[in-house]
């Protein structure tokens, strides 16, 4: 279990880090569009996200070491596309739900693979 907690902290964390966070940051058009034009999430909130997505990042790929931040951060990751999911739903987004659903099956996937890893 613990080889496939490995693989899962790398590829969610490269996607948040390099795909999420920074798109934010860098306001990407295609995330600009759907979090803020569709989802209706403020633009000064985007900091705050992708600090979120690289904190879980950064935990995930602790957590490697560090078994209990692994199991917190893929928590963390969860609760965050619940809650991105939940948003989407929110405004019939249903279009936009698949990219979040696709990250929440990757956090429950490390939340399962480190906790059975401990």
């Amino acid at each position: 279990m613990f080889a496939a907690y490995v693989g899962v902290a790398i590829v969610s964390s490269l996607l948040l880090a390099l795909v999420s966070g920074l798109g934010k940051l860098r306001r990407n058009s295609y995330i600009v569009k759907t979090v803020h034009d569709v989802v209706g999430v403020p633009i000064r909130w985007f900091p705050i996200l992708a600090g979120l997505e690289f904190a879980v990042a950064i935990g995930l790929l602790l957590g490697i070491r560090w078994g209990p931040l692994g199991v917190a951060a893929a928590t963390g990751m969860a609760l965050y596309f619940i809650g991105a999911i939940i948003a989407h739903v929110r405004v019939n987004d249903t279009r936009g739900t698949g990219p979040a659903l696709q990250m929440l099956c990757l956090a429950f996937t490390a939340l399962i693979t480190r906790t059975l890893s401990l």
